[in-house]
């Protein structure tokens, strides 16, 4: 079914013609300047004028034209018809470094090492197009934490969102407590037993403005399950001098809040996280139904940029023809 999200725009339609009737006209007997090539002007106007049956495929372009950006403006909209969503399931949000350190390449992927983020982002990827059933969310932190997607059944836009990340977008530096604070004020609202975290990062907590320990702390108390998993091929402790990532602190804030801290030094350990999730008994919560919505403005902008073309050609080749003409008498 095809609608429109901003249908009271449609009534800006008949403007032109209301603007044609009710704008007086242009008074042609105006005084005017005396110029002594004024007759040279005219002819040059002459020279370009368009017979009436011109003047009116050039309006109806016109009118077409306008009718074509109402309706983009309006917004249609194809609305498909209503899929029942399970009425079990997770609520998952998934925080994902973007620091610096992510595009160190020493993710063994067969004989070739890969970047940390390129391994973590078709695992992430591969991770939210299996979660059926389940609303998925995306964090994204580096030196600030901030909500890419909000929790949502749409797991395929996550999924885009997922392989879109690039590093900087948030920072070169590490905020694990503002992305655990940020995970558990989007979460706190769900039901109380479906409420899921999982954190991946290399690195140690760097620019956070709130402990994570604190943070973890309101998790617990908030009922959010964080699993967090470290990435990298060398791990240390909150006091190394490394820059590789805080075992300790990761596996404190998962034990802290009744999750569990993996290590991953390549993508296929990465992927144990699976089998934990799935363990997890789906929580019964409120059926709902979901009907997928596709914009359609692009094809009416496109409609009206071709009418736009096709008239200026239409102009240029006119104005040409006339002046062939006027010139053909003097040949």
């Amino acid at each position: 079914m095809i609608d429109f999200a901003l249908p009271w725009l449609l009534l800006l339609a008949p403007v032109p013609l209301m603007a044609r009737w009710l704008l007086p006209a242009a008074n042609a007997e105006q005084a005017a300047i005396r110029a002594p090539f004024a007759a040279r002007w005219r002819e040059l106007a002459d020279s370009h004028r368009i017979d009436w049956r011109g003047r009116l495929f050039s309006a109806l372009l016109l009118w077409l034209i306008w009718l074509l950006l109402v309706t983009a403006a309006a917004r249609p909209q194809w609305t498909g018809e209503p899929i029942e969503l399970a009425n079990s399931g997770r609520d998952l949000m998934l925080a994902l470094d973007l620091s610096g350190s992510m595009q160190i390449e020493d993710m063994q992927v067969g004989n070739s090492l890969v970047s940390r983020i390129e391994a973590v982002k078709a695992i992430a990827a591969d991770f939210t197009q299996r979660r059926s059933g389940d609303r998925v969310g995306l964090i994204l932190f580096g030196t600030q934490a901030y909500v890419q997607a909000p929790l949502t059944f749409d797991v395929q836009t996550v999924t885009q969102f997922i392989r879109e990340a690039q590093l900087g977008f948030a920072g070169e530096d590490t905020a694990i407590g503002d992305a655990l604070g940020l995970a558990v004020k989007r979460l706190r609202e769900r039901p109380a037993d479906a409420r899921v975290l999982i954190l991946l990062t290399d690195g140690q907590d760097t620019a956070s403005t709130v402990d994570p320990m604190e943070a973890a702390a309101l998790a617990a108390e908030m009922g959010v399950r964080v699993y967090t998993i470290g990435i990298s091929r060398r791990l240390g402790n909150r006091t190394n001098a490394s820059g590789e990532v805080d075992e300790a602190l990761l596996n404190a804030i998962a034990e802290g809040t009744g999750g569990r801290y993996f290590r991953a030094r390549n993508p296929a350990e990465l992927q144990s996280i699976y089998q934990v999730l799935d363990e997890l008994e789906p929580i019964e919560q409120e059926a709902s139904t979901f009907r997928p919505v596709r914009a359609l403005s692009f094809y009416p902008m496109m409609g009206a940029l071709a009418l736009t073309l096709v008239l200026a050609l239409y102009r240029a080749l006119g104005g040409l023809l006339v002046n062939r003409q006027k010139e053909a008498p003097h040949a």
